[in-house]
C-alpha cells in the first residue's frame, strides 16, 4: 500500500547512492546493522545516524541528519513509529530525495507530508528484502 514496485525500484536504482540510516549503531544484533551491510554491498554509501554518532561499517556517524555535512539522497528509518514522523520531516528539511521506513514503521500522516513535500517514500518495507526481489 505504501510501496509500489516502481517507487521501490526508483529509490534503489536511480535516486542516489548516499543513504543516511537513522538508528544505525555498532550493535551487530540490530537489524539496521545487517541492512546497512546489504546496502553497502549494493553500492550505497551508508551514513550512520544515531545519538552515539558511532563509526559503523567504516563510515563516520552523526548524531542527527542536520549534522551531516554533505547531501543525502535517501533517509532509511529504523526508529519506532512515534519517532519516525519527525525524522521524515527532517529528511525533507535537509533536501533528501526519498524516505524509507523499515518493516513495522508506519506513520500515515508522515507519509502524506513527505509525499506532499515532493519526496518519494516507502513504508513498512526493507531494502535488504527488496534488492534481491527486484533483481
Amino acid at each position: 500500500m505504501y510501496a509500489d514496485d516502481e517507487t521501490i525500484r526508483r529509490i534503489l536504482t536511480s535516486t542516489g547512492d548516499t543513504w543516511a540510516v537513522v538508528g544505525l549503531s555498532g550493535n551487530r544484533s540490530r537489524a539496521a546493522y545487517g541492512v546497512a551491510a546489504v546496502l553497502q554491498g549494493f553500492g550505497k554509501r551508508v551514513v550512520p545516524v544515531h545519538p552515539k554518532a558511532e563509526t559503523v561499517h567504516g563510515e563516520r556517524g552523526y548524531a542527527s541528519l542536520a549534522e551531516i555535512p554533505f547531501p543525502v539522497d535517501v533517509v532509511d528509518v529504523f526508529v519506532n513509529g512515534e519517532l519516525a514522523g519527525p525524522v521524515a520531516d527532517e529528511a525533507a528539511a535537509i533536501g533528501a530525495k526519498a524516505v524509507w521506513f523499515q518493516l513495522g514503521v508506519i506513520d500515515e500522516k508522515a507519509y502524506e507530508r513527505t509525499r506532499a513535500a515532493g519526496l518519494d517514500m516507502v513504508m513498512d518495507r526493507c531494502p535488504a528484502i527488496e534488492i534481491p526481489r527486484l533483481g
